[in-house]
């Protein structure tokens, strides 16, 4: 057995590692005992109850509030090149089972037994983000360990997650031996997509969603729909290949605005996206004064609350969005309403949709809960994984329902 340094913990903060969780914050530590400055960031340790028994193997970044995240409850497998290779094995062997092609999550963190690690797969190209000091401790084992695995051609780390500030770590955008290509290909549902590798948003694509671009296919056909942040215009894109007769792309990029036009023709649907360049507060203002009307709108913003006291000025930004997009349906509309807020339970968003439609006197009816795709697999004891939250309601003017 490797002999790694304790972290010992309080009396009774064992609690909710035993039952399933994985995060370890500092004032759960006994510092007296295991100071935590003294250890290195990333560094690899065996947990302790109080009583001195094991817990399983950790790394530690003193900096965090977040100081420790265990990675095994073996104290004698620690975070190797060996553990890497069987844990992205399990990773893959679900993926496979369930995508015909290889563009997927291979990993999400937590939710397959490597906190703090993320890893995108498209075709050869693998996309790493090591969000924490201990996976940038380990990030040439990983690279070894996902040449092993799944023998990608090219490995982009992408290290510029906003997280890793939290961590003290730098930011940064590198491949792992030979450079790959400029722009990433994702097949998805059918269509294809290209978007760019070193400066895309997140690792280049939003996985998380495509259960939800599937499921907005039984509203589309037919129909005028609003992709309101569209990023690259899956949803519109989708739409448009589901039968729509418009959907309307608006994101404030240029570059973005320029890849969906790119995307839409690739898919042979440019002559249904029309993609509009500005704000989308601005633009859903706009289409308002101007009588716009659309079946269904999609709202997919970033995170309006990413810390847990920006809850109040976050909520604020949901309901007026979504009170926007929701003027803008006709007298029986849809609207898939998204959430990327941790932060933001499904009730809470459910209420704030409900709190805009009787401002507006319309009627609101749930008709699908939506969440992360089955490459995101949330962890039960980690409430924090089950981040993404898309609601389907109709909306009807309420002298059609009370």
């Amino acid at each position: 057995m490797q002999q790694r340094p304790v972290l010992r913990l309080k009396a009774g903060e064992e609690r909710r590692l035993r039952a399933g969780h994985l995060w370890i914050f500092s004032n759960e530590v006994d510092t007296g005992q295991t100071p935590l400055r003294g250890f290195a960031p990333g560094e690899q340790v065996t947990v302790e109850d109080a009583r001195g028994k094991s817990l399983g193997c950790a790394y530690v970044n003193p900096s965090s509030v977040i100081c420790a995240r265990l990675v095994s409850r073996d104290a004698q497998v620690g975070l190797d090149r060996s553990t890497l290779v069987h844990r992205l094995q399990i990773a893959l062997a679900m993926r496979e089972r369930l995508f015909p092609e290889p563009c997927y999550r291979l990993v999400h963190g937590e939710a397959d037994g490597l906190p703090g690690l993320v890893v995108d797969r498209f075709g050869d190209v693998c996309v790493v983000q090591p969000n924490t000091a201990g996976m940038e401790q380990v990030l040439d084992p990983i690279g070894e360990a996902l040449e092993r695995v799944v023998a990608p051609q090219h490995i982009l780390v992408r290290a510029d997650s906003p997280v890793r500030e939290r961590e003290g770590l730098e930011q940064r955008v590198t491949w792992l031996g030979e450079p790959g290509p400029a722009s990433l290909t994702v097949q998805e549902a059918g269509l294809t997509f290209e978007v760019p590798a070193e400066a895309g948003q997140k690792t280049g694509w939003y996985y998380d969603q495509r259960a939800n671009r599937r499921r907005l296919a039984a509203y589309a056909a037919d129909a005028r729909v609003l992709d309101a942040f569209a990023y690259s215009g899956a949803f519109a894109i989708a739409a448009a290949a589901a039968g729509a007769r418009e959907a309307v792309a608006v994101e404030s990029s240029p570059e973005a605005c320029d890849r969906i036009a790119a995307n839409a023709e690739r898919n042979g649907v440019d002559d249904r996206v029309t993609v509009i360049e500005g704000e989308v507060n601005d633009y859903l203002a706009a289409a308002r004064q101007e009588g716009e009307r659309y079946d269904v709108a999609v709202v997919d913003p970033p995170a309006f609350i990413k810390r847990r006291r920006d809850r109040r000025s976050g909520e604020r930004g949901y309901r007026k969005v979504n009170e926007a997009a929701l003027r803008l349906l006709g007298r029986d509309g849809v609207l898939l309403s998204c959430s990327c807020s941790a932060h933001l339970p499904e009730e809470r968003l459910s209420g704030i949709l409900l709190a805009a439609a009787r401002h507006l006197d319309r009627s609101l009816r749930t008709l699908e809960r939506g969440g992360p795709a089955p490459d995101h697999p949330t962890h039960p004891a980690i409430p924090e994984t089950a981040y993404l939250k898309a609601l389907f309601v109709r909306s009807v003017i309420a002298s059609s329902l009370p």
